[in-house]
């Protein structure tokens, strides 16, 4: 991932709610590496991720044009729930860990948003 121009703030920084988008993407494509699209996941099994929680600590600045590895794994699974622990580091000569979090989502059903387990197929896929 890279950093763009309008990442950043007038500092030449970037602004810190874009990590979280950051790190949304990842798990987008941690997800679309096991074989799901979030539409998919609507359609075929009726249910929503949504975060319902996160804890996220600020090491160092990422800045215009840096390249960014954002790293996404389970720290634990509940019957309607993830616990994700993601990582922010900047790649090349400076390497450094920018940015960590954890953050909470839930399986809720897409109609009534109240939390629903794991589709089986899914489950099967975050062990």
């Amino acid at each position: 991932m890279r950093v763009y121009y309008e990442d950043t703030d007038a500092g030449g920084v970037v602004y810190h709610a874009n990590y979280l988008k950051y790190m949304e993407r990842a798990r987008t494509e941690w997800l679309r590496n096991l074989g799901y699209e979030q539409d998919d996941l609507r359609r075929r099994f009726g249910v929503l991720f949504v975060v319902t929680g996160v804890t996220l600590d600020y090491h160092k600045p990422a800045r215009f044009n840096d390249a960014l590895l954002v790293s996404v794994k389970i720290l634990h699974r509940r019957r309607a729930s993830l616990t994700f622990a993601q990582d922010i580091q900047r790649l090349g000569a400076e390497q450094a860990r920018l940015c960590s979090a954890e953050i909470s989502v839930v399986c809720v059903d897409r109609t009534s948003f109240k939390p629903q387990p794991w589709p089986r197929e899914i489950a099967a896929e975050l062990q």
